[in-house]
This record gives C-alpha cells, structure tokens and sequence, in this order.
C-alpha cells in the first residue's frame, strides 16, 4: 500500500497487530470534530435550558448540572489572564496539526484528536462568549462536588492527555513504531 509522501511498509501500531498503516489522520479529524461537536451541542442545550435556573440534581449533590462561566482555566485559576489561555489552546492546536504529519498510529490519532476536539470547544467559548474578542467565558455544567465544575471539553482534554501519558509510558510512538510486543514484531519484520 503505498502512502502521501512516498512513505509505505510495515509499521508497529501500539497495542495492535503489525499492518500496513496509512497516516492517521482522518482517524484524528474524525474524533476532534465528534468531540467538538458533542461539547459545542452539549454547551448549547445547557445554556438554554439550564442557565439563571437551579442545579439539577443527576447523583444527589455529588454529581449536578450547574451552569458557571468560567474566565480562567480548570478550577477558574487565572480568571484575569484569559488572553493566555486562549493563546495557549491556539498553540496546542497548532502543534497538534503540525504533528499530524507524522502520525500513523491509531492510539495517538485518538489521543491527538480528543486533546483537539476539547481545546478547541473551550477555545470557541474563548473567541464567541461574552466579553468575546479572546477573554470569553467557557461554559461549564458537570459539578461534582468537592471537586470542580466542568464540561464535556474538558473530559475530552483530560482523556487525550491520559492516553497520550499512556502511549508515552508504553513507548509508542507517533509513526507507530516502538513499544511492546509491537514494537518488537515491527523490528523483526524489518
């Protein structure tokens, strides 16, 4: 199978058997935008129907819908520096596409594309909530309490950056080379 670039041949695939892989992503694509689209649609049902009104109770007061807007970054810390969190999530998407590139794994296609799908939810909040113009507030709805309120964009931020943790841990990498019985089936195939 010969891939963009001139690029073909056996590649390892973290956790999986060895195959011919193509880049990866539209695998990557595929998962930002669902991850984008199911925050973006969350946040906006939250805000209609829940906004100005009491929380609801989903677990008791353990696990509630409280909607709270949110300048700074998880546990509204630096809710005066929102400029910077803005510019910080722009360069992580920048990056992201920058490494796509290089990207023939399938763990780190779902890695990359949920740790983009989340930044860039918060970051539309970011650019289109009120004030606007870089300092808006990111809607937040999932109150657990004693721990924070948050919203779908950042539970897809953590768990890309979970699996990215993940994937580095187990020596995998980008090219889907590396790591485990993979790694070494890929080596022995070459």
């Amino acid at each position: 199978m010969s891939e963009p670039g001139g690029a073909a041949g056996i590649r390892g695939e973290g956790g999986g058997a060895v195959a011919k892989a193509g880049r990866r992503v539209p695998l990557l694509l595929a998962v930002a935008g669902l991850s984008y689209l199911i925050d973006l649609c969350s946040k906006l049902v939250v805000v209609a129907e829940l906004e100005n009104r009491p929380a609801v109770q989903v677990i008791g007061t353990w696990l509630e819908l409280r909607v709270m807007r949110n300048a700074g970054a998880a546990f509204s810390i630096g809710e005066t520096t929102t400029i910077v969190f803005t510019l910080i999530a722009a360069t992580v998407a920048v990056v992201i596409a920058r490494l796509a590139r290089k990207l023939y794994s399938t763990p780190w296609a779902i890695a990359l594309g949920l740790l983009l799908g989340g930044v860039l939810g918060n970051l539309t909040d970011r650019l289109f909530r009120t004030p606007g113009g870089l300092r808006g507030a990111v809607v937040d709805f999932i109150s657990v309490r004693g721990f924070s309120v948050m919203n779908l964009a950042d539970w897809a931020v953590f768990c890309g950056g979970a699996l990215i943790v993940f994937c580095t841990m187990r020596g995998w990498e980008l090219d889907g080379a590396g790591g485990g019985a993979a790694g070494a089936r890929s080596a022995e195939a070459a």
